[in-house]
């Protein structure tokens, strides 16, 4: 195997930067509603869905890891 990290590892860093992500778009779509901006709501929404994705891939790559040593949430 080429990358010596396991799927917990992946799948806890796709957790984290999938939360960054939800958070930053979040604050992203508060601050187009905020201003007016519908661009930037929509650009915040699409960021925020690709932190929800990254956060169920992360979820996927732990429960498929045997000796994860992770518990399941």
């Amino acid at each position: 195997m080429a990358d010596d990290k396991d799927l917990a590892a992946e799948g806890t860093e796709d957790r984290v930067e999938g939360a960054g992500n939800k958070v930053g778009g979040r604050l992203r779509n508060a601050v187009g509603g905020a201003t007016g901006d519908t661009s930037e709501q929509v650009k915040g929404k699409a960021q925020e869905i690709k932190g929800k994705v990254q956060d169920a891939m992360g979820k996927a790559k732990q429960r498929s890891d045997r000796d994860r040593g992770v518990e399941e949430d």
